[in-house]
């Protein structure tokens, strides 16, 4: 029974640790799209809690059958999160100095291929912990990716919802800073991973 409740911990504390980077970009998709509706913030929060999910398992799988393969990939995370958060940063700022100029309306970069792209980049990370749970079981990894990817899920709702609140203060200037914001993490990512 003590296994289990470690087992358990060790998931949500994998979870919270994981679900930082898509919390940071939470809260810039909240700064840039402030009047957000709910159903709209959980099926983002979803996203990124399935990915967050579906990544453990990835590398589970990886560890499991192509170690060799998966060894070489892995120095490509950085570089890889790096590309995609700084390509929607900058999109995010472009069109924030266009939103300047032209109109008031909010530009909603939440959406399709741009939503897919922050998941992938905020939990491509999350290959590695297929390391830490290569030992267990199919059923026991799967349990300890659902546990990251609801923890994931509630912490970005919790993102959003602050990114909003401060958005509405910042007004116009919310994706300016939202992309600076992904650029930012972008950057950390790298060289956290890199150095």
């Amino acid at each position: 029974m003590i296994e289990y409740v470690f087992f358990a911990v060790n998931s949500i504390l994998l979870g919270v640790g994981l679900a930082m980077d898509a919390f940071s970009v939470c809260i810039a998709n909240g700064l840039n799209e402030t009047g957000m509706i709910r159903s709209r913030r959980f099926k983002i929060a979803g996203v990124f809690g399935g990915f967050q999910a579906a990544m453990p398992m990835i590398g589970w799988f990886c560890v499991r059958a192509l170690t060799e393969w998966f060894a070489g990939f892995h120095k490509l995370v950085p570089w890889i999160a790096l590309v995609l958060l700084v390509f929607i940063g900058v999109k995010m700022i472009r069109d924030g100095l266009k939103g300047d100029e032209t109109s008031g309306e909010e530009i909603k970069v939440t959406s399709g291929p741009q939503l897919f792209i922050q998941g992938i980049a905020t939990s491509i990370d999350a290959l590695s912990v297929g390391f830490t749970i290569s030992d267990n079981n199919a059923g026991m990894a799967a349990g300890s990716a659902l546990i990251i990817g609801v923890v994931t899920f509630v912490i970005c709702l919790i993102g959003l919802s602050i990114g909003q609140k401060v958005g509405k203060r910042l007004s116009k200037r919310a994706p300016i800073v939202g992309g600076i914001i992904l650029i930012v993490i972008g950057l950390e990512i790298f060289i956290s991973h890199t150095i």
